[in-house]
């Protein structure tokens, strides 16, 4: 099932990372340490191997992509032996990254966008192509009445205002396109109902958003442990400490309240209830590509017995994400060739704030995506299958 992958922010540090890494999986370089999809209750025939996917994608930087690698391997992020090794593989994938569109109006921008997946899937004799989003992180949507409705929105898109974000955008020409649509930063994507009806109309599956990959993962395993002891969380207050183009990016205002957002909402949906506290998330130009987070907790006992958790989470987000890119294409190309359209919860284990899921518990995530992947095996190899 030879299936596109195709990277909006395709020469950031996230993507690169992916990149480098399915190379040195298909080549026999690196083992699969950190993909989900590689465990033995996921792994299966449903998925397309590393072998058969082909990486493309938008970008409005135009570092060559092996410089990018290099500069990661220079930052500890990658092994400099692999950028070496992948070189020729490498320049493969700089033939198929794309400028992303300027000028024009919205609907212009999105023709160019389809024209260039569709070329890419001729091109590759390609099943299908997964569009990933790995940008930068935008402010909050402003409002629009043509969000509500498909018709409107295409009519919008025509006139000269920006109707639609980046990241909706290419939700609208993933769709239009034909293509499946993953969210893996907390902007707004595919999450308004003028997309989501356009996804349904071309019976598409998307997921999202906002990759969980360090203090928020572990928030999601512990929130769910005060709750299950009947332990009141008093104050819940957590630093998060980080360089690279994610920090530089989040130094806006506005994109850092987004960010902040989709972090703290996994603490009031677990516990049924807020703590005191907030999540502060601070660029510090120096850490580059690694991240520190330092949380505090505070929690009561039997008989109001007041007692505190810390933990510090040091990590690498482009290492931790990479695999993470991978699993979700894997499982959305396979889930797309299943017939399965619209928002995807069962994904809900990779995201912050995933779409329709009805748990922040990652155990319980952990166990509906096993059903989903497990379903799809199934499937695939012919046998009877209850319905999701």
């Amino acid at each position: 099932m030879r299936t596109g992958v195709w990277l909006v922010g395709a020469r950031g540090s996230v993507a690169t990372t992916s990149i480098v890494g399915a190379l040195a999986l298909r080549a026999g370089l690196a083992g699969p340490t950190g993909c989900v999809t590689e465990l033995p209750e996921l792994r299966g025939p449903a998925l397309p191997s590393f072998a058969e996917l082909v990486f493309g994608g938008h970008d409005p930087v135009l570092t060559p992509l092996a410089k990018r690698a290099e500069t990661l391997a220079a930052a500890g992020v990658v092994p400099g032996r692999l950028v070496a090794a992948l070189a020729d593989d490498l320049a493969a994938v700089e033939s198929d990254l794309r400028p992303a569109p300027v000028g024009g109006t919205q609907a212009d921008r999105i023709a160019v966008v389809v024209a260039d997946l569709t070329e890419f899937r001729r091109r590759h004799e390609l099943a299908r192509i997964v569009v990933v989003n790995v940008s930068a992180t935008e402010a909050a949507v402003t409002p629009h009445p043509a969000h509500a409705d498909p018709a409107a929105l295409a009519e919008a898109l025509a006139g000269p205002d920006e109707v639609l974000p980046p990241s909706s955008l290419y939700a609208y020409a993933a769709f239009t396109a034909g293509c499946s649509y993953v969210d893996f930063t907390p902007s707004t994507g595919a999450r308004l109902p003028a997309l989501a009806a356009l996804a349904a109309e071309r019976g598409l599956p998307y997921a999202g958003h906002d990759g969980k990959t360090g203090e928020t993962l572990v928030k999601s395993v512990l929130a769910p442990m005060f709750a299950m002891r009947n332990l009141a969380v008093r104050s819940w207050s957590g630093i998060n400490l980080l360089g690279g183009g994610d920090g530089a990016t989040l130094a806006d205002p506005a994109a850092n309240a987004a960010k902040v957002e989709s972090k703290q909402r996994v603490l009031g949906e677990t516990l049924g209830y807020q703590p005191q506290g907030d999540t502060r998330i601070d660029y510090v130009e120096e850490l580059g590509d690694f991240k520190t987070a330092w949380d505090l907790i505070t929690f009561a006992g039997f008989l109001g017995t007041g007692m505190r958790l810390e933990f510090t989470w040091h990590g690498c987000d482009s290492a931790l994400a990479a695999p993470l890119v991978l699993d979700l294409a894997r499982i959305t190309a396979a889930t797309h060739a299943a017939g399965r359209s619209g928002p995807l919860p069962e994904l809900a284990f990779f995201f912050k704030d995933p779409i329709g899921a009805p748990t922040h518990s990652l155990a319980e995530q952990w166990a509906l995506l096993r059903q989903h992947v497990t379903r799809l095996h199934a499937a695939a190899e012919g046998s009877d299958v209850p319905a999701e």
